[in-house]
C-alpha cells in the first residue's frame, strides 16, 4: 500500500521530515502552526479545552481586535498570530492592477470599492495574557478592489514553522516575519481580480522548504512555489481557473511531494519540487472554498455553491482522473460552502452549505454514520470546525458554539454563548480554545 503522509496545511512534523530541518522546541501542546491546525484535518491531537464557557466563565482573558479580517489565528508556544485591515483616516488612489491582462475593475454586488488606505497588518500576541507583543505593517495602500460584506481584506491565515511566520495578503502581497516581528522578505506576485470583487483568501501552504500560494481570479490565474528563506519563486504554472478560496494541502506519495488544489473547474494535484501537473480530477461545483484534506491514501475535496460535491480521491494515481474508480466514493447532497470539512479519526464532518446542519461518514468507504443532523441554537456557520479530546466544536456566526461527540452519532454536550459575531476559525492548544470575533479576540480555558 503507498505510503500517505498527511504533511503542512502546514505539518511542522512532516515538514522536519520532509527536509531534515529541526525545527524550535514545542510539545504537540504547544502549536496549531496553520489553517486547519498540526495535523491539516481540523483536530488537535493532544489539546482538551473547555465544553462549556460564556462571557463569565473559563475566559482566561479577552482582549480587543483592531482592524477588520476573518484571518483564523495560529498558535506556536506562547505566541498567537493573525492577519488584520486596518482603514486609516487617509484618502488616496489605489495602484494600477499589476496582472497582464487586466480590463479594469469588475462588477460588485455587495459592497464598494474602497477609498481609504489600509493598514495591512501582522499581529502577535502573548498566548497567556492577550496582550500584543508585536505589530508590524506589511503593506499599507488603497485596495484596488472591493469586497463582499461578509467577508474583508484580511481573510487569509498565517503559517508558522516554529522559526518564521508567513503572511499573504494576496494582492498585497507575501510576507515573512522572524517570531520576534523581523522583517525577512516580501514578494508581490500582482494584483488579483476576483469574481464580483467577493474577495481573496487562499491561505499559503507550507511544504518542506517551499510556500505554495494560489492566486486563482477572473484573469490569469497562478500556482507558486516560493522558497520558504528567501521569497524567491521556485516555480510558477499558470491554472485554466476562476476565483476560488480553497487553501492547498500537501501530502506525500510514494516519495514525492505533491499541493493538491481544490478549484471550480478541477482539483489539481502539483509536484512540490517541479510544479508539474501529476494528476486532475474534475466534479467540484463553483466558487470553492473549503481546504482539502488527506488520509487514508485519499484527499477528500468539498464544495456546496449551487450543487453539492464529496469526494474522496485515490492519490495513488496519475493523469486525469475525472468519472474514473480513483473516485473511491462521493456524496452529491448537503456539503459546505465556506467552512471546510473536519477528520477526526476515521471519521468526516462536513456541514451542508452554510447551515448549521451536519453529515458524518466513514472516511474509508463513505458509509454515512449520520446525515443532515440540525443544531439548534448555532445559526448559519463560516467557521470550519475543529476537535479535540474526542470532542467537535461547531462555531456559528453569532458568537453561539454547540459541542458533539466524535461517536458517530449526533449527540450535543454543550451550547457555548458569546457576545460577537464569530466568521474566523477556532484554533486549540492544550487546554486552550482560540477565538477570533469580529470584536474580540477570546482565550478560553478552564482556571
Amino acid at each position: 500500500m503507498n505510503r500517505i503522509i498527511q504533511t503542512l496545511t502546514i505539518s511542522v512534523f512532516m515538514a522536519a521530515l520532509c527536509t531534515g530541518d529541526i525545527f524550535a522546541a514545542g510539545s504537540a501542546e504547544d502549536y496549531w502552526p496553520a489553517w486547519r491546525g498540526p495535523l491539516g484535518s481540523g483536530v488537535s491531537p493532544t489539546g482538551n479545552p473547555p465544553v462549556t464557557w460564556s462571557e463569565t466563565q473559563n475566559i482566561q482573558w479577552k482582549v480587543p481586535v483592531r482592524g477588520k479580517g476573518t484571518s483564523s489565528p495560529i498558535v506556536w508556544e506562547d505566541k498567537i498570530f493573525f492577519l488584520t485591515a486596518i482603514e486609516t483616516d487617509r484618502t488616496g488612489t489605489p495602484e494600477p492592477a499589476l496582472v497582464s491582462g487586466s480590463s479594469g475593475p469588475a462588477p460588485f454586488h455587495g459592497g464598494k470599492a474602497p477609498k481609504n488606505v489600509h493598514k495591512f497588518d501582522v499581529v502577535c500576541l502573548n498566548r497567556s495574557t492577550g496582550k500584543v507583543l508585536w505589530q508590524k505593517t506589511a503593506r499599507e495602500e488603497v485596495p484596488h478592489e472591493g469586497h463582499h460584506p461578509d467577508h474583508g481584506f484580511a481573510s487569509y491565515s498565517p503559517a508558522t514553522d516554529g522559526r518564521h511566520v508567513w503572511a499573504s495578503f494576496g494582492s498585497r502581497g507575501v510576507h515573512c516575519y522572524d517570531l520576534n516581528g523581523q522583517h525577512q522578505w516580501s514578494r508581490d506576485l500582482g494584483r488579483l481580480k476576483a469574481k464580483m470583487m467577493f474577495g481573496e483568501g487562499s491561505s499559503p501552504t507550507l511544504a518542506g522548504d517551499a510556500l505554495i500560494v494560489v492566486m486563482d481570479q477572473e484573469d490569469e490565474s497562478f500556482i507558486y512555489a516560493l522558497d520558504k528563506n528567501t521569497g524567491e519563486i521556485r516555480w510558477k504554472q499558470a491554472r485554466d481557473e476562476v476565483t476560488s478560496w480553497a487553501t492547498p494541502v500537501v501530502a506525500e506519495v510514494d516519495g514525492r511531494m505533491q499541493a493538491i488544489v481544490s478549484a471550480t473547474k478541477l482539483v489539481r494535484s502539483y509536484d512540490v519540487r517541479t510544479g508539474d501537473l501529476i494528476w486532475q480530477c474534475g466534479g467540484q461545483t463553483g466558487n470553492v472554498i473549503p481546504t482539502p484534506i488527506v488520509s487514508f491514501g485519499m484527499v477528500f475535496c468539498t464544495s456546496g455553491f449551487r450543487g453539492s460535491a464529496l469526494q474522496a480521491i485515490q492519490l495513488s494515481r496519475t493523469g486525469d482522473l475525472t468519472g474514473t474508480d480513483a473516485i473511491r466514493w462521493q456524496v452529491n447532497e448537503a456539503t459546505p460552502y465556506v467552512p471546510s470539512p473536519i477528520l477526526y479519526g476515521d471519521k468526516l464532518y462536513v456541514c451542508s452549505v452554510n447551515n448549521a446542519i451536519v453529515s458524518c461518514y466513514d472516511a474509508e468507504t463513505g458509509q454515512a454514520q449520520f446525515t443532515k443532523e440540525r443544531f439548534d441554537r448555532v445559526g448559519g456557520i463560516y467557521a470550519s470546525p475543529v476537535g479535540a479530546a474526542g470532542r467537535i466544536y461547531f462555531v456559528g456566526r453569532k458568537g453561539t458554539t454547540q459541542v458533539i461527540s466524535n461517536t458517530g452519532q449526533f449527540e450535543v454536550l454543550a451550547t457555548n454563548v458569546l457576545d460577537d459575531e464569530i466568521d474566523a476559525s477556532p484554533a486549540v492548544a492544550g487546554d486552550q480554545l482560540i477565538l477570533k470575533g469580529k470584536r474580540n479576540l477570546y482565550c478560553i480555558s478552564a482556571p
